[in-house]
């Protein structure tokens, strides 16, 4: 009789044993199974988008990518990833800060102008961005190396209103990575540092500013000044914060500024003067110090002249916009 209940009591121990080592395999099972079911989601995902060149469907969801105008970096950088490369990466930090510095995994690929394919090639990339008045004509090498999205930021349609189509490309990069709440939230943090640096004027009795703004550096040896025109980023920026752009264009600028001379400034007396410049180019304390037209005119007598950062970047998306913005404000409050 022992034996018997001897035999019964081992007999219970392994069915148990099994019972418990099956539920375990059924559990790294399931493990298993949810995790194809996520890459099998990700490898058939499809998302077809508008560019420059028309409708296209990007397959995946892309994760390595490089991009060929800063813009569309800055735009990745919102968005919480990080380019694999950049065109002009060693230039990009003299003229765009938005607070978030580039890894040391990030390559360098050739210039904005120039992209090489070499190196793009070599990142074995998912994705790549450009614009179409820099890089169709080799659309068809980059589209060899990996699917390509061309924006076109400086087209007829576009230049009507640069604000709305950089929203545009930003939410279309974001359906493409998959990141259409992370864009929704960049852009209402955007509206909310507007409405925020708004305050600021009208606390210090300068709201309703009417302005004229430059971006200004020498070319060819010669002091240029880019005046923005209100189809503009930056003349948007400026008009959602309450402010009034005195500078008007016969025509349609499509990159949103008239190039000019100082001698195109004596319209302007009455208006409070923003400027961008590179320290190491500063044609308002080199070129123009002494000279008559610069040094008589209304608001250089009166010290209604406001100094803007050279990387106060006119080009960009959200995190640009909400830079400018406080630069905008900080010198028109004369502060840091």
């Amino acid at each position: 009789m022992k034996k018997f209940w001897l035999f019964a009591l081992m007999l219970g121990l392994v069915l148990l044993a099994a019972c418990g080592g099956g539920s375990e395999e059924g559990s790294d099972s399931e493990g298993t199974e949810d995790q194809e079911e996520e890459t099998t989601e990700e490898e058939t995902r499809s998302v077809t988008i508008e560019d420059a060149n028309g409708e296209q469907t990007i397959e995946g969801t892309p994760k390595k990518v490089v991009v060929l105008e800063w813009t569309y970096a800055e735009n990745l950088q919102a968005l919480g990833m990080e380019p694999v490369g950049v065109a002009g990466l060693d230039q990009y930090g003299d003229w765009v800060n938005v607070g978030i510095p580039f890894s040391e995994d990030v390559e360098d690929v050739g210039t904005r102008q120039e992209p090489n394919l070499e190196a793009i090639s070599r990142l074995n990339p998912d994705l790549i961005i450009g614009v179409d008045f820099r890089h169709n004509a080799i659309k068809e090498d980059l589209e060899s190396i990996a699917p390509t999205v061309m924006f076109a930021p400086y087209s007829e349609e576009a230049a009507q209103d640069q604000f709305k189509n950089m929203k545009e490309e930003f939410n279309t990069m974001a359906k493409i990575v998959d990141k259409k709440d992370k864009a929704k939230q960049v852009l209402s943090d955007m509206e909310k540092t507007f409405k925020e640096q708004q305050a600021r004027l009208e606390e210090a009795g300068k709201d309703g500013m009417n302005y004229v703004i430059t971006q200004a550096f020498t070319m060819q040896d010669t002091p240029t000044l880019r005046l923005f025109t209100d189809n503009s980023m930056v003349a948007q920026i400026m008009n959602s914060m309450g402010m009034k752009n005195d500078y008007e264009s016969e025509k349609l600028e499509v990159y949103g500024y008239t190039e000019t001379t100082v001698e195109a400034l004596q319209n302007y007396q009455d208006s409070n003067f923003f400027y961008i410049v590179q320290e190491e180019d500063n044609i308002f304390e080199k070129q123009l110090s002494g000279n008559p037209v610069w040094e008589n005119l209304a608001f250089v007598k009166e010290d209604r002249t406001y100094q803007m950062p050279g990387d106060a970047w006119t080009f960009g998306g959200p995190l640009s916009a909400e830079v400018l913005a406080e630069q905008v404000v900080n010198a028109a409050l004369e502060e840091k």
